[in-house]
């Protein structure tokens, strides 16, 4: 006891003195693209399934969600490995799980489910908040947000939300969930992707209005750009929680 009263007068008198631990997890954005009228299937087996076995498997469950504007039938989710060939691994023991095996094809009886899967890498930026289960009083909006930069500006756009963005993003209302950059093959420049919450849509609407018209975001896009534009298009993807998701 008096250990952890002696650790919260150092944090109150040096904030900052104790660091969270840096992220140093392999996470994987995983979209699957369901046939027409398959996705309440896909859906179901995970609810019933699919989660739990992943975590039979050692894999962890980050969030799961559904796009508002779901024209393509896709289902967005992310899961976290201590590394990459515990990914792998994993991977292939629930791939050649009987109990998986059998709910595939139990599930798939009505015409095959999935037509398209896309898989990306990440590692967690150094400036991410701890990602933790988070449950609203109301299921919250989410916002998928993918920044392409332009070339070798990456570090330029890191530096600028580490020291600007995610205060202001803030400032306005949106929770920071989490932050991270992209492995790309063939050493390409990675994307920088990252989730954000709002209370609905108008919340949303209203947050980015304030933020792009807030003089302190000006004047830190227009000094961080002085060697150039950084960024070179952004991609977003608003998305609603599903009921089994630890992030809502």
């Amino acid at each position: 006891m008096n250990i952890l009263i002696a650790l919260l007068h150092l944090t109150l008198l040096f904030p900052g003195t104790l660091k969270t631990a840096p992220d140093t997890k392999f996470y994987e954005l995983r979209i699957y693209y369901c046939n027409p009228g398959r996705l309440d299937a896909l859906v179901q087996r995970f609810t019933n399934h699919t989660t739990k076995l992943f975590e039979k498997h050692g894999m962890e469950n980050v969030g799961y969600w559904l796009p508002v504007d779901n024209k393509e039938n896709a289902l967005y989710y992310v899961l976290a490995f201590p590394n990459k060939e515990a990914r792998d691994a994993s991977w292939k023991s629930f791939i050649a799980d009987p109990v998986w095996q059998e709910v595939a094809k139990k599930s798939e009886e009505g015409g095959k489910i999935i037509s398209s899967i896309t898989s990306i890498f990440m590692n967690a930026a150094d400036f991410s908040p701890a990602i933790n289960p988070s449950k609203a009083s109301k299921d919250r909006l989410f916002e998928l947000r993918t920044y392409y930069c332009q070339p070798g500006k990456l570090p330029d756009l890191l530096t600028r939300f580490r020291d600007h963005t995610l205060k202001l993003f803030e400032k306005q209302g949106m929770q920071n969930i989490a932050y991270w950059t992209t492995i790309e093959p063939d050493g390409k420049q990675a994307k920088l992707v990252y989730i954000l919450a709002h209370q609905n849509q108008e919340a949303a609407t209203k947050a980015w209005e304030g933020f792009r018209a807030d003089p302190v975001w000006i004047k830190a896009k227009t000094e961080s750009e002085k060697n150039g534009s950084i960024v070179e298009k952004v991609e977003s993807v608003m998305m609603n929680p599903l009921p089994f998701s630890t992030i809502r």
